[in-house]
């Protein structure tokens, strides 16, 4: 997600900063579900959309799972934070319903489709620097985004600032060191040559920034932040269409630098895509932490 949010899609920072016109309906026909299928299906190409794509995939039932937990219903107001694509406020458009409100903000906005209705709302928002755009919150939510603000205390703080007195907060992070492998199973050369190709994206990744171990520390920094009902929970997709599409995404994405970087060639990158596409190959998604608490109640 690698970095795997909204940052690490590609998306170019838009000219101007501002709000969405208030037109895209959250419950169009891109979040219908696809049939499915037992054969084999070929992989998206490596573009912002087939990454954005695949990401939510892979993420939205685990953030849905744990939303639902912290009490989502008809009429809450939430916060989407660096929302990276509508697939997930969709979802909690729906759920909220015509009496609740999603706002969804990020820095390029470029993903939200036109018109944008209510309940949603879609404006252009800097996490590290901006105040909250509104307070009151029922639940506010930020995934894969965090260990990529500069000023991650800042956010914090923003975002806990900006729920009502017995709000809830959901961080979610991936965390590649709890599980560094792409194939933990590795009993070929297949697997080999997987591992070795993740390895080589970890390092072109690691200096593009970011902390990597952030998922890890969310329940203490929670704590510290004065909310309650603290918890954390772990999750590791080992095999899967929606983890492989994600892999064939980040090293379609980052293909040039890893063969520039002479740690795999551009032969070995195509056969390992091609054992992705046929379905022969179990891949795994990096972790992901998923920590959450409550603001006190006054």
């Amino acid at each position: 997600m690698t970095r795997t949010d909204s940052h690490m899609l590609g998306h170019p920072q838009p000219e101007q900063p501002g709000a969405v016109p208030p037109d895209a309906d959250p419950a169009g026909p891109s979040h219908a579900a696809a049939p499915r299928s037992s054969r084999p299906q070929p992989l998206p190409s490596a573009t912002p959309s087939s990454r954005r794509d695949a990401l939510a995939a892979l993420l939205d039932p685990t953030s849905m799972r744990h939303i639902d937990r912290l009490g989502l219903t008809t009429g809450w107001r939430c916060w989407e934070v660096e929302a990276g694509g509508d697939s997930l406020v969709g979802r909690l458009a729906k759920r909220v319903g015509p009496t609740g409100r999603i706002l969804a903000t990020d820095l390029d906005v470029s993903w939200a489709r036109s018109p944008v209705r209510p309940p949603l709302e879609v404006i252009r928002h800097d996490i590290g620097r901006d105040a909250p755009p509104g307070e009151g919150f029922d639940l506010v939510h930020v995934r894969l985004a965090l260990a990529h603000v500069p000023d991650r205390e800042q956010a914090l703080r923003t975002m806990i600032k900006a729920l009502r007195p017995g709000g809830r907060l959901l961080v979610e992070e991936v965390d590649p060191a709890l599980q560094p492998l792409r194939c933990p199973d590795e009993y070929g050369a297949a697997q080999q040559l997987a591992n070795r190709i993740g390895q080589a994206c970890t390092a072109v990744l690691a200096g593009r920034g970011g902390h990597r171990s952030e998922g890890r520390t969310l329940p203490r920094r929670l704590r510290e932040y004065g909310l309650v009902q603290v918890g954390a929970d772990l999750h590791v997709t080992l095999s899967g269409p929606e983890a492989a599409a994600l892999d064939a995404a980040t090293v379609g994405e980052l293909r040039d630098r890893l063969v520039g970087s002479g740690s795999v060639s551009d032969a070995e990158i195509e056969r390992h895509l091609e054992l992705l596409a046929a379905g022969s190959l179990d891949v795994a998604a990096p972790p992901v932490i998923s920590a959450w608490g409550r603001r006190p109640a006054r």
